[in-house]
């Protein structure tokens, strides 16, 4: 049986319509300009206030940063295919991409795991806050979130990779991911990736047992407290956390768990959207509009500027 080797990859074309295809690279590209100019606000808040030098924020900071990773990683190849009407990816290019989706996208997992802890101990254990979330304790369970992206990452890309591809090159997706590229392989045997997605749904599931352990115990807490401001305050800050770690872990689930079909459907591009682009540009919103620290810093910030302009204006 003859097989062509695939070198390179085709992703998804959005529409054969060029004057359509380069809207919607506008599009994505100010959706791409305001994700990166959110996230970037919020890491430097969180380093220049401290005030805000505290686990929480430290945590939001990383979480910051791991979103701006994970959408640099997609949507600037997509910009770019879709303004130059190409759709190939390099096979190392798809394997580099393949890695930091998985790599950030683990690590996040892992960082909304600790950030739910954090708040656990904020409001079920406060007297001892301090010295359960030390400096220390911080950087230590980020480090864990961070090797375990990495190693999902390695786990992911050398499983993936390891297969032969031939025949059909066209990724029905709009970046490299792995239910997509599994369409693509002639290898008979996927034992190494299925192990791979195995470790990963169980650390996934993992995570989302302690968020909702965390969360049981918060919730018994805060309908505790007496006074309605105070529940009120409590619930602020633990909502948005729980909008987002359902939204990304849902729809991750839905992209790596639904039964693998020939042709995508508009639920594939949504379930793709939603945890790759979605949450580095909601994430600094849900977190931070009703945060009062964040709105005080970047107050602060604006201010500083504001003067520092009139004193120059005045020179």
């Amino acid at each position: 049986m003859n097989e062509t080797l695939v070198t390179e990859f085709s992703l998804v074309r959005w529409t054969d319509s060029q004057v359509l295809s380069r809207l919607l690279a506008v599009f994505f590209l100010l959706l791409y300009l305001m994700a990166t100019w959110e996230n970037i606000v919020v890491i430097f808040l969180t380093i220049l206030d401290h005030h805000l030098h505290t686990p929480m924020y430290f945590f939001l900071r990383h979480l910051s940063f791991l979103d701006l990773c994970l959408i640099s990683a997609t949507v600037p190849k997509s910009i770019l295919n879709s303004v130059t009407f190409r759709d190939s990816i390099s096979f190392l290019g798809c394997a580099v991409q393949l890695f930091l989706v998985v790599l950030m996208a683990g690590s996040e997992i892992g960082i909304l795991t600790v950030m739910s802890y954090d708040r656990y101990v904020a409001i079920c254990r406060p007297l001892h806050y301090e010295a359960v979330m030390s400096k220390r304790t911080s950087v230590l369970l980020t480090a864990v979130s961070w090797l375990n992206g990495g190693a999902l990452g390695i786990l992911y890309s050398t499983g993936m990779f390891s297969l032969k591809f031939c025949g059909s090159n066209k990724i029905q997706q709009f970046f490299c991911d792995v239910p997509a590229l599994l369409k693509l392989t002639c290898s008979e045997q996927h034992v190494t990736i299925n192990v791979s997605v195995a470790i990963g749904v169980c650390y996934a599931f993992s995570c989302s047992v302690c968020i909702v352990v965390s969360y049981v115990y918060i919730l018994s807490t805060v309908l505790k407290i007496p006074t309605r401001q105070k529940q009120s305050k409590a619930f602020s800050t633990c909502l948005p956390h729980l909008i987002v770690v359902s939204m990304f872990l849902l729809t991750g689930a839905v992209s790596y768990l639904k039964p693998a079909s020939d042709k995508p459907s508009l639920l594939d591009v949504l379930a793709s959207i939603f945890y790759s682009v979605a949450p580095p540009t909601l994430n600094p919103m849900i977190y931070c509009l009703r945060n009062k620290d964040i709105k005080a810093a970047l107050g602060k910030v604006l201010w500083i500027d504001r003067n520092s302009r009139n004193v120059a204006g005045r020179k």
